[in-house]
């Protein structure tokens, strides 16, 4: 029971403390999983990123279920899941309860406009982070930023860049394999 509780308590502190969504979570759940906590090694969180993202839904949910089983199997995915969603659900009740009153005052403009460059930096960290994690060097950045392009400015749906990826990865381990 208690480690559950401490897995609960630790989605819980990262969904609370993340302001920008999934993406800006990734690095402080990996700090939290894989630097303070050790539950999963970092080559273990790359590979559940990769398949946080390509699941449906949420990446930071994808992403704590996939901690919690890997963790202590599905109590413990129900505890990082609920630790991960709980914060942004009370903050919308409260913020649907409260936020009609002061949507309009100036101060909250002011605090949301301030917000905004924060919430780029932490989307920004964990993209860092996951490079590096994932061996992206000199010869391959142009596959990030080759898909970066195709998403952002022909509007290529990521559905086919990731598809592309699996095939390409496919076709590369094999052809590696065959001259090994």
């Amino acid at each position: 029971m208690r480690k559950y509780l401490e897995m609960f308590i630790s989605f819980f502190k990262i969904g609370a403390f993340t302001l920008g969504g999934g993406y800006a979570m990734i690095a402080l759940i990996q700090k939290e999983v894989v630097d303070n906590k050790k539950w999963v090694d970092k080559e273990e969180f790359v590979d559940m990123l990769a398949l946080a993202q390509s699941s449906p839904g949420p990446l930071a949910v994808n992403t704590s279920v996939f901690v919690g089983y890997k963790t202590a199997g599905i109590k413990g995915s129900i505890a990082t899941t609920l630790g991960t969603v709980m914060p942004s659900f009370i903050i919308i009740l409260l913020v649907a309860i409260f936020f009609t009153g002061i949507k309009d005052n100036p101060l909250v403009e002011r605090i949301f406009k301030g917000l905004r460059p924060a919430v780029v930096a932490l989307i920004a960290s964990p993209i860092y982070s996951m490079a590096k994690n994932a061996k992206v060097n000199r010869k391959t950045i142009i596959i990030p930023v080759l898909a970066a392009v195709l998403v952002a400015f022909v509007k290529l749906s990521p559905i086919y860049i990731i598809l592309l990826a699996a095939l390409g990865g496919i076709i590369y381990t094999s052809r590696k394999g065959r001259k090994a």
